[in-house]
């Protein structure tokens, strides 16, 4: 979905005009129809006070144009609810809700996610413990928090 449908599905949903959209976000109501008709987009701060706005990521009102994957765990977010917020109440799109929260991040060390998921993701192949925890200690070097 295109960012200008987004942005107007999003805006009908929540019974706004676009002159009271851009009241709420200091813009004017006409930056908020070419923005509908395609013909522009908002800004990156704009992004982001329409993202607190609709409460939606900022990939969403782009139209989901990446996948978004969990920088600290590997876990895909094919879903708003599932990605990280600030204390402020805002989208970190780079984390999980379950690995940072309210600007925190809950695993304080690799090793400390390594025995969460030696410990609790299935083993259908019924490895070692090693064995397990140097596949996935691979594939977590690969993310940005770990790299």
């Amino acid at each position: 979905m295109e960012t200008c449908t987004v942005l107007k599905d999003l805006r009908k949903k929540s019974g706004l005009t676009q002159e009271a959209l851009a009241e709420r976000i200091l813009v004017t109501r006409q930056a908020v129809s070419r923005w509908e008709r395609g013909e522009t987009q908002p800004n990156t701060e704009t992004l982001k006070l329409l993202s607190k706005e609709f409460g939606v990521s900022i990939n969403t009102l782009l139209g989901s144009p990446r996948a978004l994957i969990c920088q600290c765990c590997g876990m895909p977010l094919g879903e708003d609810e599932m990605i990280s917020r600030e204390k402020d109440g805002s989208f970190n799109e780079d984390y999980c809700k379950w690995c940072y929260t309210d600007g925190k991040f809950v695993y304080e060390s690799k090793d400390a996610l390594l025995d969460f998921l030696v410990s609790h993701m299935p083993d259908p192949q019924n490895l070692p413990e090693d064995e397990r925890r140097k596949a996935y200690d691979g594939y977590l070097s690969t993310l940005k928090h770990w790299s």
